[in-house]
């Protein structure tokens, strides 16, 4: 064939290769028309949405897509959403002119016989 096109046989396969790389397969369509999407929800939704959100938005608008599809995309792209606050333990802060309890013991807490001092300790409350 390339004989009779008069043309050398590795031009011929680089031609097929730069066609094919300009023709997006129906996979990189799908992959590109998502890109869209989810950008779009993205914005639409001030940049809070997150994987599992932006998933339910595209199914509710007709869409059959995997979380993990929309996260894969959403990290190729750099796209992220706002994640809540984490919990963070408050302890109390002591007053200083606060009253406290008498210490009983001492601070010695070996009195020399079995269950004669018990402890617990309650700084995690808050």
């Amino acid at each position: 064939m390339a004989r009779l096109l008069g043309v050398s046989t590795s031009g011929y396969y680089e031609h097929v290769k730069r066609c094919a790389a300009t023709v997006l397969t129906p996979r990189q369509q799908r992959r590109a028309d998502l890109e869209v999407k989810i950008t779009d929800i993205h914005a639409e939704f001030d940049g809070t949405y997150g994987s599992p959100r932006i998933t339910a938005e595209l199914r509710e608008r007709g869409e059959i897509v995997t979380r993990k599809t929309v996260a894969k995309i959403m990290a190729g792209l750099g796209v992220e959403g706002i994640s809540p606050r984490t919990f963070k333990v408050k302890t109390t802060v002591v007053d200083p002119k606060a009253s406290f309890p008498p210490d009983l013991v001492v601070r010695d807490f070996d009195r020399g016989r079995i269950d004669a001092v018990w402890l617990t300790d309650i700084t995690y409350l808050t």
